[in-house]
Parts: C-alpha cells; structure tokens; sequence
C-alpha cells in the first residue's frame, strides 16, 4: 500500500492520497482545489486516480473532487447521509457512488469502511482503512474529515451560524458525543488522520501533530474523555470562534459544484496610473507587503492583506465574491497568491501591479504606530479618541481596555458606523498584526487619521495600562 498526506499551510487542510501497488490503483480523499499536488504524485508513483472521496461538504475551503473527476475520470464517492438539503450537485456529471453507514468500497486491495459519524455536519463520513493487499484484516488507520482532530473535535455550530441552519448546532453537538462513542469502540492501535490542523477555524483547539492514534485519543482528547452529554455539548459550544464571513460561500459552492479552472491564464500586470480605474465597490486593491512598508507609504483605498499563512483567512473575511481583485505584490508572488485565492473561490483577479512600483508614486498616503505610553497620553483626551478592539469575543470576554469599542476585524467593514464621528480611531489587537489591517480597512473607507497600537494589547498591559 502507497500513503501520502498533502498539507496546504494557507488553510491547515489535509488530504490523503491511498494508493495499491498491486493494482496501479489511487484514491484521494478531500482533495485541495490545487490537483496539481496529486497528479504530480501519481506520474512519478506510477498510479492513476480511479477513486475520489469526500468525508463531507467542506465550509473552509473548496473542494478539488470536481476538477479532479473531470482530469482523471476517477469515481467519486460521496455521502448519501443526512437531509436532502446537503446533497452533492455535481455528482450527476460524474461516475459516483452514494454512501451510507456500513458500506465498503475497495482501491485495489484497500478496503475502506464507510462510519456515519455526524455532528460536525449531518452528512459527515469517516473511512476505516484496511490493508488487505498487505495480508492483514484488521484496520491500519481512520480518516475522520473534520469529525475528530488531534486534541480536539470539529466544531457542530458552521451550519446555523455559516449557513443559517436554525436549531442545527444544539443537534450537531448531540450527534458528536453519539458519534465519538463509535470512535471510542475502535482498536487504540488504529492511526488518526484528520481533516485538519493547528490554524483552522473548524475547531477550538487542534494540535499541531498531523497525526494520532485512537488510543492516544482516547486518554488526551477532551472530547474523548467526556462521559457526561449535556455536558460535553456545553463545553462543546462553548467559545467557538467566529466562522469566517467566506465559510457560508464555501458552503454554497461546495454543495452545487465549485467552478472548474481554466488552465494557468497568466494574471496581467498593471501600471500604477491604472489603479483608478479599480478603486470603485465592485473591486478590491490588496497590498500584500508587509505592514511596515505599507504604513509608510501606500496607495489610497487599498487593503493591506500581506501574504503569509494567515491570507486566505483574511482574504476570506474582507473580500466579497463579487468583487474583480487587484493585487500589489512582487511579480514572483503572484501565482501562489492566485492559488490562495482560488482555494476559497475568490476567481476573479484581473491583474497585478507591482510591489516596486509603488516606490515611485509621489504623495502616497501614511499611518502612524504608537506605543502603549503614547496611546495612554492620548487618550487621556478622551473626546479626540476611540479604542477599536479588533479582537475576537473570546479575547474581548477575558479581558479588554476600560471604554474600548469592540468591532472583531472581519466584521468591521459591515459596522463602520459604529465608530463615532468626528474621533480618531486608535486599534489594537492582541499582538498589532490583525489591527494593522484594520487600520488598512478604515483607511480604505475614509478615515484617514487612523493610530495604529503597536504591540497590541500585550503591549497595553505591560506598560501597566488599565484593563476591565
């Protein structure tokens, strides 16, 4: 047997790709939208994609089984679980197979067992993975999709708070604890693959370990050791994240059938005295330099995303899918941020201009930082200021400045309004990474005399500021 994990740091998502040697015969299980990853390992293993697997309707990135169908003619096999409202669009234009709990299907001589396991989302699978090719008939290991992670479960409250799915989040987190029962039943030497890792936002706590065993689960996952229903749904609920605006997107186009791409169209590049043909509500101008360079000089109503592990999220938050995007980037760059995109079906980048142009451009337009000292001598003038606390409401909740106004950062082009008139808007965050682009959001939307805290709230509280 052949096993492969690919790992897409942008969106801390795993997929898998399970091959027989004896047969030449490969699955891929999740796949990222990015199927160049496993074509790649396919030429070079000497297999071919016959079967493709979903372990449910994915809400944090788009699905690759649809582009990966059409180039490969690999069968899918999709859940038939759940209410006809979650139900995979696109199966009809490709051989497909519907599974329900207790079915099997093979890859060669790989046996996988197909386990109901809902409560993350109604329509949820797990694969048990047997390797009979090897002479053994006892399972290796369990793909479990968002079900269970490494420390942690996926998170049941996507469908009501991403989808508007009333009611679904009290019942998702009842079927998880029935669910983890079956998982708890399994072998402790059966291996763990999960669907994620530490940075997704399907779930609370997901460790940074990429895989487990069932046993270690077991006697370290918080999850696992709850005995107590009512309990575990409330721990289980409780301080979950806000799902990023882009999830119910996900979730729409993942369901019907994301876009298929049309090959490696190279993305324009753009001149600078273009830019104003670009700077109206149907498009977007990000700035992917890093936050000093773009505090320092900058083009008037451009957001300043850099480009790192954390872009897609915010990318995600801040970008509306009927948006054509601009980028400001180095020209190397421009293809892996395309990719990024693409992986939240944000298609519509219509050209590039240059990071290095920007230099050349008189006038541009500036914020400042200041320290945690100078935001204490400011806003002693009260009646000139406002603290915008772009953290998340767990953060907010534990602590947080005397007299802040709290609008979370992926929120914050719907709730301008709540900023007073007529005040200069100091943000912060935890560390000045998030506040940064914030600062960049309230720039774009006309407050020009925008502060920038530099260390966050963790620079507040050392010097000793007061907090609530």
């Amino acid at each position: 047997m052949f096993f492969k994990s690919f790992f897409d740091e942008n969106l801390a998502q795993m997929s898998y790709m399970i091959g027989c040697q004896k047969t030449g015969e490969a699955l891929v299980i999740d796949p990222a939208r990015d199927i160049s990853p496993y074509l790649e390992t396919t030429e070079k293993e000497g297999f071919n994609v016959t079967s493709i697997a979903e372990t449910h309707i994915h809400a944090d990135f788009l699905s690759g089984s649809r582009e990966l169908a059409k180039e490969t003619g690999g069968k899918l096999f999709l859940s038939d679980e759940g209410d006809n409202d979650w139900k995979y669009g696109f199966a009809k234009e490709y051989e497909h197979e519907w599974l329900t709990d207790g079915d099997q299907f093979y890859v060669g001589n790989v046996k996988l067992d197909v386990l109901h396991t809902p409560g993350h989302t109604p329509e949820s699978l797990s694969f048990l993975l047997t390797d009979e090719g090897g002479g053994s008939h006892v399972p290796m290991g369990i793909f479990t999709g968002d079900f269970v992670f490494v420390g942690d479960v996926g998170r049941p409250d996507l469908l009501e708070k991403a989808a508007g799915a009333s009611g679904s989040a009290n019942e998702g987190a009842e079927q998880m604890f029935h669910s983890i029962q079956r998982i708890k039943e399994l072998p402790d030497y059966v291996q763990l693959w999960p669907g994620h890792g530490a940075g997704s936002a399907c779930g609370k706590s997901l460790g940074a370990v990429p895989s487990s065993t069932v046993g270690y689960e077991k006697i370290n996952n918080w999850a696992l050791t709850s005995e107590d229903e009512k309990q575990f749904t409330e721990e289980l609920l409780d301080g979950q994240p806000e799902p990023p605006k882009y999830f119910a997107m996900m979730k729409k186009l993942n369901k019907i059938g994301p876009a298929l791409l049309d090959g490696d169209q190279a993305v324009p590049e753009l001149r600078v005295e273009d830019i104003q043909e670009f700077t109206g509500q149907e498009n977007v101008i990000i700035d992917t330099r890093a936050k000093e360079e773009f505090a320092s000089g900058h083009l008037e109503k451009t957001l300043n995303i850099p480009f790192n592990k954390s872009f897609a999220n915010w990318a995600g938050w801040l970008i509306d899918y009927d948006q054509d995007i601009v980028l400001i980037s180095d020209e190397s760059e421009v293809h892996n941020i395309q990719q990024t995109l693409q992986s939240i079906g944000l298609d519509r980048l219509v050209g590039y201009i240059n990071r290095y142009e920007i230099d050349k451009k008189e006038s541009l337009e500036t914020y400042e930082n200041i320290t945690a000292e100078q935001l204490d001598q400011k806003f002693k003038n009260h009646k000139d200021y406002v603290i915008v606390d772009v953290r998340t409401q767990s953060e907010w909740d534990e602590q947080h400045m005397d007299d802040a106004l709290h609008i979370m950062i992926g929120t914050l082009p719907d709730r301008l309004n709540e900023i007073p008139q007529g005040k200069t808007p100091i943000v912060h965050c935890q560390s000045g990474v998030r506040s940064a682009i914030a600062t960049s959001v309230l720039q774009a939307n006309g407050y020009k005399d925008v502060l920038n805290l530099t260390g966050g709230f963790s620079a507040w509280k050392e010097y000793g500021g007061s907090v609530a």
